[in-house]
């Protein structure tokens, strides 16, 4: 019985698929589809959940064919992450296109990072005391001991790990390994590897032009095909989409939820007013808000979706290029930056709201001052290089934790709820690093205002 009922979710799964690719056939917008998918993976997911529950045999199966969809398009981007990065930034020099403002880029893009991750840090702080959230308040289960067993081994990792250290860690010193996303600093380490490369050939430029000239050629070929695979991949994103929404609603824990209510919804809270912050910056820089919502929406609900910033890469790039103006050498620094260092939701709100909570636990007063500046003050230190790899957000959060000697079990304590909240903090880590890249090229005169001001979407073409 049980496997009559998984091939029937199988074949329903199956005609949902084929009626995206009708709509598709049909030029419904992309945008459109990825909401009409968002839309479908939620009620698809709830059914199979009431249906079944979370853990029964059914709903398991069921997800484990799903996720060659969901799973498999995520597995698709983060592919192509590495050869994007390297080659953009290459490209970006042979193309000229950073070179003369390549260190107010720089200083602009991580300025913006930076100094939002603080935002984001003094969002969550306000968040955490006004609705009174208290680590003390919270209970253990087994799932939840199993999980602080698990994360003895990483803080001793963490704990052992200067800031000097840290930084000696975005050098890449064999840059082959980082193009394979080796280290949670291989992107920042390709990012500096590809501008050693683009600074030596302005060198060779200069002395040897027809080298140049011939390195420059095969740059811009393998551009043209590193940019034809994201195409083809991004097509896949309302298929994506949906499999991944139905998995995340299946399998959702919603009695935990509702028992972590309050941090779920200080947690939601602080998001949505750090993306406020995000349009603020954006209406300051003399663009419209509205109309960046309106174009970054697709990859946001993707970015929501997957739980993945390294794979919402490709789709930040394009939209900064394509929808927004953005010029190409300032998107990909802001898209490859934001993914290690920065990120407003996962190395900002939430390392804060967790020192807030287990300040008490151990006498310290949490709205002392002092304390809170130091905390805002470690998270954006502890925010390089840390939040670029799969829970990123825990293993900020222990670094944040364990510099003040607060008790990191309280990481472990909301596990049940952990996936709920990601998919904001990913999100806004992905606005975090499309605002940064937007206002970079509008201050360095690079923004292509008829883009960003178009009311239409750039569509994804094969």
């Amino acid at each position: 019985m049980n496997s009559l009922l998984i091939v029937i979710n199988i074949i329903v799964f199956l005609l949902l698929l084929a009626g995206l690719f009708m709509m598709q056939k049909k030029h419904v917008s992309f945008s459109k589809r990825v909401f009409a998918a968002l839309g479908i993976g939620i009620l698809l997911g709830v059914v199979i959940h009431l249906a079944y529950g979370t853990s029964s045999i059914v709903t398991t199966t069921t997800i484990d064919w799903f996720n060659i969809v969901g799973t498999g398009y995520v597995k698709l981007l983060q592919m192509v992450v590495m050869p994007l990065v390297f080659i953009s930034i290459v490209a970006a020099f042979t193309r000229l296109k950073v070179t003369k403002n390549l260190g107010k880029i720089s200083f602009l893009v991580l300025g913006i990072l930076l100094g939002t991750t603080a935002i984001s840090a003094a969002i969550g702080i306000a968040s955490a005391l006004g609705f009174n959230l208290e680590g003390i308040q919270l209970q253990q289960g087994e799932l939840e001991s199993a999980r602080i067993a698990e994360l003895g081994d990483r803080v001793t990792t963490v704990e052992n790990m200067t800031i000097p250290q840290q930084i000696i860690q975005f050098l890449p010193s064999n840059p082959f390994a980082d193009l394979t996303g080796s280290r949670p600093t291989s992107t920042i380490a390709v990012v500096i590897f590809a501008a050693f490369i683009g600074i030596a050939y302005l060198g060779v430029k200069r002395k040897q032009p027809e080298h140049a000239e011939m390195f420059s050629k095969i740059i811009d070929a393998l551009y043209s095909i590193i940019m034809r695979i994201v195409t083809l991949v991004l097509r896949l994103t309302p298929y994506g989409v949906l499999a991944l929404m139905t998995k995340i609603t299946a399998t959702s824990d919603y009695g935990a939820i509702v028992k972590l209510g309050k941090f779920v919804v200080a947690s939601y809270a602080a998001i949505i007013v750090m993306f406020l912050i995000h349009l603020l910056l954006i209406s300051f820089a003399k663009l419209s808000p509205v109309k960046y919502v309106k174009k970054a929406l697709p990859a946001l609900t993707f970015a929501f979706t997957s739980r993945s910033s390294a794979g919402t890469l490709p789709l930040n790039i394009k939209t900064q290029t394509d929808n927004f103006g953005v010029d190409e050498g300032t998107a990909n620094f802001a898209g490859s930056f934001g993914l290690s260092i920065g990120q407003n939701g996962c190395a900002g709100i939430y390392p804060a709201m967790l020192a807030m909570m287990a300040a008490p636990t151990v006498g310290i007063n949490p709205t002392d001052p002092g304390f809170i500046a130091t905390l805002i003050i470690v998270v954006v230190i502890s925010s390089f290089g840390v939040a670029g790899v799969g829970g990123g957000a825990t293993f900020a959060s222990l670094i944040v934790l364990s510099v003040l000697n607060l008790p990191v079990a309280i990481v472990g304590l909301l596990i049940s709820v952990e996936p709920l909240i990601d998919m904001g903090r990913t999100a806004l880590n992905v606005s975090g690093s499309m605002t940064a890249g937007v206002i970079t090229s509008k201050v360095t005169g690079e923004l292509n205002e008829d883009i960003y001001n178009d009311p239409e979407i750039q569509e994804v073409h094969a």
